[in-house]
């Protein structure tokens, strides 16, 4: 069995959240640390959310961390979010939080929360600004899935310390509706010369993080494929990514003080040119 469907068997065995499933609060208890993973999608749905979670609760298993999984946006209250130190927003699409939930969530950020938004969490939460600035950008496209080369800038931060300086890696090469680079801490780029398609030219951020509002933000735009949740580099990249969002790592993102706006902008579809895959 090659390694994909290896682990495609281990992550149907552990399964994805049922979204239809109820959220089960998790007791604060001294001395855990927890992440919360949300896969939630009004969207576009990958079919590498159970890979993603299987590999998540790997890692959290091999760095001492509890995990929990969930649809249900009801895990968005001052009190569930109260045990957690870092949430992820795994694969997630389109708008999958209300008012009271977003409301919840900011507060939980500023009083030091860390959120890690991997692939697709750029592709949510189109109309919630302070959503919009945690995450650095939103998605505006992307070409076929290809092979490319990643340079990475910062080889210090958790994220990206065991990566080569140059990374090449198959995936979805997202491009953004503006560069993040004036407002993150870019921590690497994706060379738009080595693959066709990408509309960002030659300075194309593809990881980053920053301190935000209180809180720390971390996001990656890899982890379309399958086959990213097998791949060691790229586990490491999210492993670091998740230590560090839980205040569990050093790594220097920037202070980026500034204000947030609460209210939401009118509603506009985001834009999705995409090339059709065979």
């Amino acid at each position: 069995m090659n390694p994909v469907a290896a682990f495609a068997a281990a992550a149907l065995m552990v399964g994805s959240p049922d979204p239809a499933a109820r959220f089960t609060a998790r007791p604060v208890q001294a001395g855990e640390t927890a992440v919360l993973v949300f896969t939630r999608t009004t969207g576009f749905r990958h079919d590498s959310i159970p890979d993603a979670i299987a590999a998540v609760r790997r890692i959290a298993s091999e760095n001492g961390l509890a995990v929990d999984a969930t649809e249900d946006p009801s895990a968005f209250t001052d009190s569930n979010l109260a045990p957690y130190r870092a949430v992820l927003f795994l694969l997630t699409t389109g708008d999958v939080l209300g008012d009271e939930e977003q409301a919840a969530f900011e507060r939980w950020i500023r009083a030091g929360g860390g959120w890690v938004g991997v692939h697709s969490a750029s592709d949510t939460e189109y109309d919630w600004p302070f959503y919009g600035e945690l995450a650095g950008a939103y998605f505006a496209g992307h070409p076929e899935i290809q092979p490319a080369t990643v340079h990475v800038e910062d080889r210090a931060h958790p994220s990206t310390s065991v990566l080569p300086e140059a990374w090449p890696r198959t995936d979805e090469w997202y491009d953004f509706r503006a560069n993040p680079r004036r407002s993150v801490h870019v921590l690497a780029t994706v060379d738009e010369g080595t693959y066709s398609g990408g509309s960002m030219g030659p300075d194309h951020p593809i990881a980053w993080c920053q301190e935000f509002a209180g809180g720390r933000a971390f996001y990656t735009a890899g982890g379309h494929t399958r086959e990213s949740y097998v791949e060691p580099l790229f586990l490491a990249h999210l492993a670091g990514a998740i230590r560090w969002a839980a205040g569990l790592a050093p790594g220097y993102c920037g202070n980026v003080g500034r204000e947030t706006p609460r209210r939401s902008l009118p509603r506009r579809p985001p834009p999705r040119v995409m090339t059709p895959r065979n």
